[in-house]
């Protein structure tokens, strides 16, 4: 029974110190009176709890306001280097790594692209240790700082999944389009990245990262429920429900790329027939403009022939718009309106955001089309009650997103920082196999 108290005597205390935390991080800056009324704890609990925080450098003052009559009171916010965070996006054309103080402004960047060697298992888990090595280095950062490093990668992720050499089990990664097939990567990387054992990683989609990335920070905030699409050479998306301090919030990632556009239509590289993704992935995109005739080098990247693709169909006022490209892009606005529609009929969501690398370029030219395509397929009500718009934080939404699930799972536990001997690492013996196993070429 003595035992039972203290966990709920801990357990209150860390729900407390979460709270306050949260609040300050959303909502700051704040004085401690505000802080009773929006969390709920009673002026003695926010002190304690604010002391507790401000002693571990978690909070700082923010300056002081006026209030009604009585002393000035001093605002508090969530100290920015309270901790550090990396955030990594393993996306179609390249890894990005980044790091954040606990604002999200970020401190150091690295890129390594994947052009010309593809999603080697191998080579993408160098590219996460050298990345995240150099974005310390680069910052002067002891890795002893870290509170967790986030990673957004395509495919499916199976949270458990099979138990380790060491006993624990890890996020392994289902990526059918990328040639992975249950790859142990949250094993790969505890081995390979040189940070203390205790730092946590989160793996995640990459359009899960993108969504809560425009939730909190971007054109999803404040809306009870939103869908976000995330468009690069592949297409994927995650529909959000509730409050970003709603305890009964939800979050599901959507292998959208792979809902059927047109029957018997294009062979999508996940061998299916017909996909989305085979019409309005940038991948997809080049190699239809190179069979229409579109004037491509034969070793131009995805983002070459976007970029190519929409010069021939908008080409300016000097210009003549290619008849092709323009049919072309009007195809895919069609392609993505109706698969659009088939998001706001299955979840009715307030807002539809478009995001992704090719979908920042592909939309100020394609929105006013796909929109109208959009609401040609979706049931009139629905449609009625739901705004699509361009994503708001750019290119980097991903890395972004990577860094807030940490960031979250730091908030969540009232700013308490991960133990010492909490996460093992596998021996390298027992994972050389599992390398060799899923060292899968990319056609």
């Amino acid at each position: 029974m003595a035992e039972r108290n203290r966990r709920t005597v801990r357990d209150l205390r860390r729900g407390n110190r979460a709270r306050v935390l949260q609040r300050l991080y959303f909502d700051g800056p704040l004085s401690r009176q505000e802080l009773g009324p929006v969390t709920g704890l009673s002026s003695g609990s926010i002190s304690n709890v604010v002391a507790e925080l401000s002693a571990e450098g978690l909070l700082e003052e923010a300056g002081v306001v006026d209030s009604d009559g009585g002393r000035p009171r001093t605002l508090l916010r969530v100290a920015p280097d309270g901790g550090l965070l990396v955030g990594i996006d393993i996306g179609e054309t390249r890894v990005r790594v980044e790091l954040f103080d606990l604002s999200l402004t970020e401190l150091a960047r690295t890129e390594r692209l994947l052009a010309q060697h593809g999603y080697d298992v191998e080579r993408i888990v160098a590219h996460v240790r050298t990345g995240v090595a150099d974005v310390l280095r680069d910052a002067g950062a002891d890795p002893r700082r870290l509170l967790g490093i986030g990673i957004g990668v395509p495919g499916i992720i199976e949270r458990d999944g099979p138990e380790g050499p060491d006993g624990t089990r890890g996020a392994v990664v289902h990526g059918q389009t990328i040639g992975w097939r249950a790859v142990p990567f949250e094993q790969l990387l505890r081995e390979a990245v040189d940070v203390p054992p205790e730092v946590p990683l989160f793996i995640d989609n990459g359009a899960k990262t993108l969504g809560q990335a425009e939730m909190w920070f971007g054109g999803g905030r404040g809306a009870g429920a939103a869908a976000i699409a995330l468009i690069g050479s592949g297409v994927g998306a995650c529909v959000d429900h509730g409050d970003i301090l709603d305890e009964d919030r939800t979050s599901l990632a959507l292998e959208w790329g792979h809902t059927t556009v047109q029957l018997r239509g294009r062979r999508c590289r996940c061998g299916s027939i017909g996909c989305l993704e085979a019409y309005a992935g940038a991948e997809a995109l080049r190699k239809r403009w190179r069979e229409a005739g579109g004037p491509l080098p034969e070793d131009a990247d995805d983002e070459t022939a976007l970029a190519a693709l929409l010069a021939a169909a908008y080409p300016g006022r000097r210009g003549t718009p290619d008849p092709v490209a323009l049919a072309l892009l009007d195809e895919t606005a069609e392609c993505l309106g109706a698969a659009l529609a088939d998001l706001v009929n299955l979840f009715l969501p307030e807002r539809i955001l478009i995001g992704g690398w090719a979908g920042l370029l592909l939309g100020p030219r394609l929105l006013p089309e796909i929109r109208r395509y959009a609401n040609e397929y979706a049931l009139r009500h629905a449609a009625a009650r739901t705004t699509i718009e361009m994503g708001r934080l750019g290119p980097d939404a991903v890395t972004v997103g990577a860094a807030t699930l940490p960031l979250a799972d730091f908030l969540t536990r009232g700013g308490s920082r991960p133990e010492p001997g909490g996460t093992g690492t596998p021996p390298r013996t027992a994972v050389e196999a599992v390398r060799e196993r899923h060292r899968t070429p990319v056609n």
